[in-house]
């Protein structure tokens, strides 16, 4: 099992910033990417921010220039860090990993696991 945990999120105003971490843990022998998504309501999950085990990061255009995501020096755990934050940036952020597992058998398993989501509302 991989578990992820989400920190930070919350109520700004509009051009503020906010930080949200996301830690793994569990049984992992390797993360592929991991990222974070948003979903507002009545609209479809859509992706904010993802890094790879190499380090490459991939944003929208809707937030490439606000957001940064990174990794923290803490293992397992990566960093958004979003600024000039907006009203249409309110949402539910969720955090996805995805990779390998050592199973209970000792073999590898693929998982691809999301947090609970902490929700970001941006209004004055």
């Amino acid at each position: 099992q991989v578990q992820l945990v989400e920190s930070g999120g919350g109520l700004v105003q509009p051009g503020g910033s906010l930080r949200l971490s996301c830690a793994a843990s569990g049984n992992i022998f390797s993360i592929n990417a991991m990222g974070w998504y948003r979903q507002a309501p009545g609209k479809q999950r859509e992706l904010v921010a993802v890094i790879t085990s190499d380090g490459s990061t991939n944003l929208p255009d809707s937030v490439k220039e606000r957001f940064t995501i990174s990794r923290a020096n803490v293992e397992n755990t990566v960093v958004l860090q979003m600024n000039s934050l907006k009203p249409e940036d309110t949402a539910v952020y969720y955090c996805n990993a995805n990779g390998h597992l050592i199973s209970g058998s000792g073999s590898l398993k693929e998982y691809d696991t999301w947090g609970q989501g902490t929700q970001v509302t941006v209004s004055s």
